[in-house]
């Protein structure tokens, strides 16, 4: 018998192959190395012939050098945490690439000396909230609640009513990250009511500021009594509204949704934000309101080391400036075209002899968006084992699982994106 170890072709000479180089040119030799590893392994097991091992490696290399993989988001769930929250416009990730080389992010050209760091990612977010008389950004929406925590209450007391008192998630809980500021938390009302005496009666020489938290990933109905920034911006210190998902301004499928330039309307002075949910920008932390209070938070020593990159400003200013994105082309999709393009879907798949039907579902924002808000929408229905099927196609595709079947909501689908879909059922 034959050794397999013997027919296994040579690391370097695979390597050298003039198929590979342009590979190796885009993805780096480690990289190539790797997958050619895994095919000399699979020669010595019996899995592949050595013959087949340059197209083994062709097959199996990477489209770029990051391990992180482009996935077709199928869930309905518009915002999702795990998936990266909101895909970036086409105008954002140009600006994106823009910026990856040198640029002026922090010179003034005109002159040849330092300029404001980001002042047109600045401009626009200023623009795009005018009740806002300064903004800041940092670099996500917890980091935007520590900065304001650590620069107006560290030693102090943050006012806040105990039903507002969260878990954001990955068992991240609102209370441990403020408390790790140096603040301390002053808890007002009951789990679901609370008034504005409440707040008046803890508000006191040693508050730093008065704290309102949006329940962003969950709803609480029933008896409840909560107070706005409408009723507490008289009570003589800062009122800084969390309203977590990022929405700069009223949106009609989100009526009660809280937005950036109502908030500020309203009274609150310092508003905070996420830019990567409702905005459909980078993961960001954005802070808009009182000039003088957000001055004192961007020279806080503290905003140094949360400071964002250049890529994220590029990005966050196109995002503000350019076209609608992903996110609000989602939100405004009619169901009934996401039915017709669902049932279009499920006629090439049935064809095909694939289990297939256009049906009429639910989506959600999620990401810490509108809980409790279900978005008319429509799916492509497979039998439930797709689900994991398409996980492992060479273009992953995220579906969920719902009453014993596999759905391809299509409301977090673009329309040009169909043809995958379809290929990617028939292929996996």
């Amino acid at each position: 018998m034959s050794d397999a170890r013997r027919a296994v072709p040579r690391t370097d000479v695979v390597l050298d192959d003039p198929a590979l180089r342009p590979a190796v040119a885009r993805l780096g030799r480690a990289v190539v190395k790797q997958e050619v590893l895994r095919a000399q392994h699979r020669v010595r097991t019996g899995d592949l012939k050595a013959a087949a091992v340059l197209a083994s490696v062709l097959a199996a290399l990477p489209d770029v050098a990051a391990s992180l993989r482009p996935v077709l988001n199928a869930t309905g769930v518009l915002l999702h945490t795990n998936l990266g929250r909101a895909p970036l416009s086409a105008a954002a990730i140009d600006a994106l690439v823009a910026a990856a080389g040198t640029t002026d992010v922090e010179l003034d050209l005109a002159t040849g000396a330092r300029g404001r760091r980001g002042r047109g990612a600045m401009e626009a977010l200023r623009a795009a909230v005018p009740t806002a008389g300064d903004v800041h950004v940092v670099n996500n929406g917890a980091a935007a609640l520590v900065l304001a925590a650590t620069a107006l209450a560290a030693g102090r007391e943050i006012v806040i009513a105990r039903g507002e008192m969260v878990e954001i998630g990955d068992g991240f809980r609102l209370p441990d990250l403020l408390e790790s500021t140096g603040a301390r938390l002053r808890e007002v009302g009951t789990t679901n009511r609370v008034t504005r005496a409440d707040y008046a009666d803890a508000v006191g020489p040693d508050t730093g500021f008065v704290l309102k938290v949006h329940p962003s990933n969950f709803v609480v109905q029933g008896f409840t009594s909560s107070v706005g920034p409408d009723q507490l911006h008289d009570l003589g210190v800062p009122v800084v509204a969390d309203i977590g998902s990022g929405l700069l301004r009223p949106h009609p499928a989100l009526p009660d949704e809280p937005d950036a330039t109502t908030s500020l309307a309203a009274g609150a002075h310092l508003v905070t934000a996420s830019g990567d949910k409702l905005l459909g920008g980078p993961q960001a932390g954005l802070l808009l309101g009182d000039a003088d209070l957000v001055h004192r938070l961007r020279r806080h020593p503290l905003a140094r080391a949360l400071r964002v990159d250049k890529l994220t400003l590029a990005a966050l200013e196109a995002t503000l400036r350019g076209p609608a994105t992903p996110t609000e082309v989602a939100l405004a999709r009619r169901p009934a075209d996401l039915l017709a393009r669902a049932e279009v879907a499920a006629e090439l798949l049935r064809a095909a002899g694939v289990d297939a039907v256009g049906v009429a579902c639910a989506a959600t924002v999620g990401g810490g968006g509108a809980p409790g808000v279900e978005l008319p929408s429509a799916a492509v229905s497979l039998p439930a084992d797709y689900a994991a099927r398409l996980r492992a196609a060479r273009t992953p595709v995220l579906a969920r699982t719902e009453r014993g079947r596999c759905l391809l909501d299509l409301r977090t689908v673009d329309e040009g994106q169909d043809d995958a879909l379809v290929a990617a059922v028939l292929t996996c």
